[in-house]
């Protein structure tokens, strides 16, 4: 016999969203952010620990007279999630349990591949790698690519050299050879979600990611703003305000790259534009000047469309172009002061190549986790599970 979820299933699926997201806490910290009675606490954490997603972590320090309370804790056994940021240099995975204590990370040069089945196996040998000292279950794999993504599967206008991505081909691979749940989206999404997590108070931002190719996202009411289509956040494709360059021939590290060299600034790479210190002949210092003004007018560009259409607060720019940023925006801002009545705040603050983007791709991870494993407790019910186990039931 099946039945409907209870308000005992309910208080219990509360109980757990709170000791994944906030332990190690002491019961009377739970019944303060859940809520609920004493005994009603009690009887979710004792189901909990049947469970296995709860068990004693210490006990906490009283001065003076009273009793000292017993810590939460969730057991590494519960599971654990990896992030990854798959980008055209660097690939950075990072895996946390199911509270979001990082277990390991891993920076890797990214290896050029032909094969979607190949690049497939070589991020799943990464995660195992990565993983290898996890305990419990994979619960969930989120993918950060240079690219836009829909419906968590798909991939669109990726970097040319991952022109083989585009498609549902490498979701679907990493699913099969991981044997656990898969979830692709943007490197834009993802820095911008661990902006998110780490900053409560921000509700509308939008992000760019100035690397390889120029990526963008944007959140309402602190949720990230996904389209229904392809064409969603393409912002690479509009002018730049320079000549007949769009903001993606400008404002990423292939594009400005060609673009200095056609005006015939000898660069061996993008960062010497902010590395070196600049002694060159004085034609080399106006051809330098002239490329600082075409990126300047972009980043000008791009904010107006984002301040006139999304009407953010913040402004974010990471990735590799972030450094460039630095430099050019004192003169961003002021210029932005005399077309814009009100300027968003402009931030770029510090990015770890690879490490940073997979870093929201694991707090994207250990979201759908907690949700599943919430729906689990819900749905124990309905399937007729028994709840004294001492392993993970769920």
């Amino acid at each position: 016999m099946t039945s409907n979820p209870t308000s005992r299933d309910y208080n219990k699926a509360s109980v757990l969203e709170v000791v994944l997201t906030r332990a190690p806490l002491t019961r009377n910290e739970l019944m303060e952010l859940t809520g609920l009675s004493k005994a009603t606490v009690s009887r979710a954490v004792e189901e909990l620990r049947a469970d296995g997603f709860v068990v004693d972590g210490g006990v906490d320090e009283v001065t003076g007279r009273g009793r000292r309370s017993t810590y939460l804790d969730v057991p590494g056994t519960t599971g654990h999630v990896v992030g990854i940021s798959f980008g055209v240099q660097t690939t950075g995975v990072m895996v946390t349990d199911l509270r979001g204590r990082e277990i390991a990370q891993l920076t890797v040069p990214t290896v050029e591949h032909l094969e979607v089945g190949d690049a497939a196996r070589w991020l799943v040998d990464l995660v195992g790698q990565a993983a290898e000292s996890a305990r419990g279950p994979l619960r969930q794999i989120v993918v950060a690519v240079p690219g836009r993504v829909r419906g968590g599967t798909e991939i669109f206008g990726p970097a040319e050299s991952m022109k083989i991505l585009v498609g549902s081909g490498l979701q679907r691979a990493i699913e099969e050879l991981a044997d656990a749940p898969v979830l692709l989206d943007s490197d834009a999404n993802a820095s911008l979600l661990g902006v998110l997590t780490d900053d409560a108070t921000i509700r509308n931002a939008a992000l760019f990611s100035v690397s390889t190719i120029l990526n963008f996202g944007s959140c309402t009411d602190h949720e990230l703003v996904r389209g229904r289509t392809p064409a969603f956040g393409d912002i690479g494709v509009l002018s730049s305000g320079f000549g007949d360059e769009v903001l993606d021939e400008l404002l990423s590290t292939w594009g400005l790259l060609r673009f200095a060299r056609k005006r015939g600034l000898d660069l061996e790479r993008i960062e010497d534009l902010w590395l070196e210190a600049h002694t060159e002949a004085p034609r080399d210092e106006a051809l330098r000047a002239e490329v600082l003004e075409a990126f300047t007018r972009a980043i000008v560009t791009a904010v107006s469309v984002v301040a006139v259409t999304l009407d953010p607060e913040s402004v974010y720019f990471v990735g590799r172009l972030r450094p460039l940023v630095d430099v050019v925006l004192p003169e961003v801002r002021e210029r932005l002061g005399r077309s814009l009545p009100v300027v968003p705040e402009i931030r770029t603050g510090s990015h770890l190549i690879g490490l940073s983007t997979a870093q929201g791709a694991v707090y994207a991870g250990l979201t759908i986790a907690h949700e599943r494993l919430r729906d689990a407790v819900l749905g124990a019910r309905s399937q007729g599970r028994v709840t004294e186990q001492s392993a993970p039931a769920f």
